[in-house]
């Protein structure tokens, strides 16, 4: 991790950079895997699997007996902590279920805004080498919390058995995906755009992934199927003054360094002193991790920020503001009234026992999160990524005579002459 002390202003915008991830290989590769898969449907992701994956794939579709066998193989502790952040995430989900709003804007016109469930849902779940079943209770659950009425999931096979992690279809039972398809990478995400002979067309797709796949729902989410939010690779921003841990601290930036070599992790603080014993705990700490080379490759794209002075904390707020973290955590005092002045993150982790990792996991927030400054104009999933907003309205011919001049008058004031008669007409008549 980099130093800078007090930096410039002037420099800020160049510290909030992430490590670039547009490479136009990428973007041209996963154009021809969408067309491949358009235009030959399945076959085109048994032969992508074949060629990508080494992998001979007969059945798309997770059978019920190798959910059975999925059932078996997962750890009965894990069981039972899947069952408590199930939830934990039910319930956090639940409380935000928006409800009917009908109101009279004025006599006679009344206005009704509907919330109405996405029809049918595409969740992807990376594979690779950390299967990621959190993220189906992150997804699946507020889906069938807000109604949608089907619910599809695609993930990579194992290279090594060919088949889906244990633990993401015991997850995905557990929620109640209706269909679990064994697809991974860009092919997966044309897959649920278009539909093929296996797999049917979803009406927005959701879940994380490698470039590949980030790549494949930028292009799908301008062309014609809805995408949840855009993301990046993961990151993590830790605010911190004297009330810190230094071992927390680190704790925290490794959780999201080993995410990829492509993560990136911040710190900023009020003191050169404490940023230099949180290095020497990151040190310390990553050699006892199993995933220590990913987590070095993301440090040498990290930094550590230090404002000291007076103004410490306001610039320490303005940075983060900037930056626009994906997850950002107040290992400082008075943290709500910090928390108070954030603008842009995609979760906030409060004090110094709030780590990360429990949002990740169990505290019920939703872990799927706007990354590469996003935050600035967009939300975390929630209930409303499920939900579509449908307004609906009714005016008598009393309520229409009231408000038929403002109109009439603003329709020709426009230029649309059609608009205004469709009002005359109905008080002509």
């Amino acid at each position: 991790m980099e130093i800078y002390v007090n930096p410039d202003k002037e420099l800020e915008p160049g510290l909030c950079l992430r490590p670039s991830t547009d490479n136009p290989l990428v973007q041209e590769r996963v154009a021809g895997i969408l067309e491949r898969v358009k235009k030959d449907g399945d076959s085109a992701l048994k032969a992508l699997a074949r060629e990508i994956d080494g992998l001979e794939i007969e059945s798309l579709e997770c059978s019920g007996d190798e959910f059975a066998e999925a059932a078996s193989l997962v750890p009965e502790e894990v069981k039972t902590a899947i069952t408590r952040a199930a939830s934990n995430i039910r319930a956090f989900h639940e409380a935000q279920m928006p409800s009917e709003l009908d109101i009279c804007t004025e006599k006679d016109v009344r206005c009704v805004q509907r919330p109405v469930a996405v029809e049918r849902v595409g969740l992807y779940i990376p594979g690779g080498s950390a299967p990621l079943f959190s993220t189906v209770l992150m997804l699946a659950i507020p889906a069938r919390i807000a109604g949608c009425r089907e619910i599809v999931l695609c993930t990579p096979a194992s290279r090594e058995s060919g088949k889906v992690a244990p633990e993401v279809l015991y997850a995905a039972e557990f929620c109640g995906v209706d269909k679990v398809y064994k697809v991974g990478g860009a092919q997966a995400i044309a897959a649920m755009a278009y539909g093929t002979e296996s797999i049917g067309k979803v009406n927005k797709i959701f879940g994380p992934g490698n470039q590949y796949v980030t790549a494949a729902k930028q292009l799908i989410g301008n062309r014609q199927t809805a995408i949840d939010l855009p993301a990046g690779p993961s990151e993590v921003m830790v605010l911190a003054d004297g009330t810190a841990v230094p071992a927390f601290v680190a704790a925290d930036l490794l959780s999201q360094a080993e995410h990829g070599p492509d993560s990136q992790v911040m710190l900023v603080c009020n003191s050169e002193e404490f940023a230099r014993e949180v290095m020497q705990e990151v040190d310390r700490q990553k050699t006892l991790l199993p995933r220590c080379t990913i987590a070095d490759k993301a440090l040498t794209s990290s930094k550590a920020i230090i404002y000291t002075g007076p103004d410490a904390r306001e610039r320490m707020t303005a940075f983060s503001n900037e930056y626009a973290p994906e997850h950002l955590i107040l290992a400082v005092s008075d943290p709500w009234e910090l928390a108070g002045r954030i603008t842009a993150a995609g979760s906030i982790f409060i004090g110094n026992y709030s780590p990360e990792s429990a949002g990740d996991y169990a505290s019920g927030t939703n872990h799927t999160l706007p990354t590469c400054a996003w935050a600035k104009s967009f939300s975390g999933v929630n209930i409303d990524s499920f939900l579509k907003k449908v307004t609906i309205q009714e005016i008598t011919r009393e309520g229409l005579s009231a408000l038929g001049g403002t109109i009439w008058t603003m329709a020709e004031a426009e230029g649309l002459q059609a608009h205004a008669n469709a009002v005359k007409i109905r008080l002509e008549k």
